[in-house]
């Protein structure tokens, strides 16, 4: 027995016509639809649409793309960074100044104010850029039946009947009813922030009182294949699917004033109105007190408000806000607009579900527990976060690898081998290591690597020959292996020795054992 520790780092219309199709289901209909019943009603066939009828459909409904909301031209953009309430103020506090005859003057708040605006924009700029990048959450390819043949097209030629097919890592393009599934689970953390991947069946269910993710006859566009296999039949696409809801959601949102803003407008008018009513009463004074010539005396009361306005106040507010957006980018935060630093600056509670949401959606094995002379057994950590290999098992504060410690060595065999998922170093894509499938299989994986073991190595050395899948029932998963062997068989029908590697639930594993192996001696476990 092995004991891991972890922690988590975060109605529509149809006919039977297989040529004509009048519209998209919702969630709601097409849940409810028994297997048999939904080729026919979203007018398809188990082989597939045909390339013309895709064609047609396609038409019809458009192309399976996220449509961006309507957009400010760039020179507008650009332009309302020098128009704002305090950079009004400082372009008259400018004009003022060269009435005045401070020409100096003036040129300086007019360069205060431009550079400014400039640095504005550009921080901006960059920011909706990089934001951008969440549309490559639609992958850009699917595999379909069209034709009665299975093809790799492009994403965005999904229509609605669709038949496409899923394996674990693959993305899926398109909100799809499951006709036929292999112990499927799906990952839908970009939808709900929840981390666990998620049982489907192709049963037909009620959508009573549940939330759209819930449904488990359903997938989803942008959520990913995490264990298993299926194939379903596209009801929604683009915009009409939940992520595509979600994207109009957000466009939709109208932008408010933050309160670094609004206090920002009071104080410039405070100013104004300050400045004006010294200006004019200074200048007032001079004619009466000094008899200054009416000359004089404005150009007197120019000066006074020139004075007044701060020209300080604005390039002091937005490098404090960009240094702010500096500090989060620096950290993977994205900060669209300036002022949103202040905003969040001002947040005293934040209100989330599950782990998944705020975190990375990534699994880390942190304690390692094996069998040992001591009746504690023994305690290993495992350095390093997230699913980069760096890291090391240690054991009294000093690494150990697999090959000089035989306990640890079957621990992380099994913990490679009785896997699904798949470790993807950096790419041209990414920068960094990422995965494919559950969180929790990656971790044993990155936890055997970092014990010095090549998982694929051992899958190639013990080549899998059955897989008996987690379900909730068994809480377990189980493969097995063939054990390489040099000695000749001398019987044709005799098959090479097989072993097989289990993991799941410590109650549901325990009641398995009859023995333990204390390194490299086999003992019967009792209670003790």
């Amino acid at each position: 027995m092995r004991v891991l520790r972890f922690t988590s780092e975060t109605v529509t219309q149809s006919n039977s016509s297989t040529h004509a199709f009048s519209g998209v289901f919702t969630c709601d209909s097409i849940c409810a639809l028994a297997m048999s019943e939904v080729h026919r009603a979203l007018a398809s066939k188990p082989v597939g649409l045909t390339s013309a009828e895709a064609g047609t459909r396609r038409q019809q409904f458009g192309p399976n793309t996220l449509q961006q909301g309507q957009r400010q031209p760039i020179i507008v953009k650009f332009l309302a960074n020098f128009t704002h309430l305090m950079a009004l103020l400082l372009w008259v506090g400018g004009v003022i100044g060269f009435a005045a005859q401070m020409p100096q003057l003036g040129i300086a708040i007019w360069s205060v104010n431009l550079i400014n605006g400039a640095f504005s924009f550009w921080q901006e700029f960059k920011t909706e850029r990089a934001t951008e990048a969440l549309r490559r959450l639609l992958p850009v390819v699917a595999r379909v039946r069209r034709d009665g043949n299975e093809q790799r097209i492009p994403a965005e030629a999904l229509v609605p009947g669709d038949v496409i097919l899923l394996a674990e890592g693959d993305h899926i393009s398109a909100d799809a009813r499951l006709v036929q599934e292999a112990e499927l689970r799906v990952d839908q953390s970009t939808l709900t922030g929840e981390s666990h991947p998620v049982r489907k069946t192709s049963d037909a269910i009620s959508a009573t009182n549940r939330a759209r993710a819930e449904l488990s006859n359903l997938v989803f566009a942008g959520t990913s294949v995490a264990a298993g296999t299926g194939t379903a039949v596209v009801f929604a696409t683009g915009m009409n699917t939940e992520f595509g809801k979600i994207t109009h959601l957000t466009q939709s949102v109208s932008e408010e004033l933050s309160p670094l803003q609004r206090e920002m407008g009071r104080a410039t008018k405070a100013v104004t109105a300050l400045a004006l009513v010294i200006g004019a009463g200074f200048g007032a004074v001079s004619m009466l007190a000094t008899h200054m010539t009416v000359a004089e005396s404005f150009i007197f009361a120019m000066g006074m408000i020139v004075a007044f306005v701060p020209e300080g106040l604005l390039p002091t507010v937005t490098l404090a806000l960009a240094m702010g957006t500096q500090r989060m980018a620096q950290r993977n935060a994205l900060v669209k607009r300036l002022s949103a630093v202040e905003t969040l600056g001002c947040t005293s509670v934040i209100c989330t579900d599950k782990t998944g949401t705020l975190t990375e959606n990534e699994m880390t094995v942190r304690d390692v527990w094996l069998p040992g002379d001591k009746p504690t057994g023994r305690e290993l950590t495992v350095t390093g976060a997230g699913y980069g290999p760096e890291g090391q098992i240690m054991d009294a504060g000093q690494p150990v690898m697999a090959s000089s410690d035989a306990a640890l060595c079957q621990m992380l065999v099994a913990a490679g081998l009785c896997n699904d998922a798949r470790l993807l170093p950096p790419n041209d894509q990414s920068l960094r290591w990422s995965a494919l499938g559950d969180p929790t299989e990656v971790a044993l994986k990155v936890a055997a690597l970092k014990g010095g073991i090549d998982s694929e190595a051992e899958a190639r050395r013990m080549p899998r020959v059955r897989e008996l899948p987690f379900d909730s029932r068994r809480k377990r998963m189980c493969t097995m292996h063939r054990v390489p062997t040099n000695a000749s068989a001398t019987d044709g029908r005799q098959q090479a020795p097989q072993v097989a590697y289990v993991k799941g639930a410590p109650k549901e594993v325990l009641a398995l054992c009859s023995h333990v192996c204390m390194g490299s001696e086999v003992m019967g476990l009792d209670d003790e």
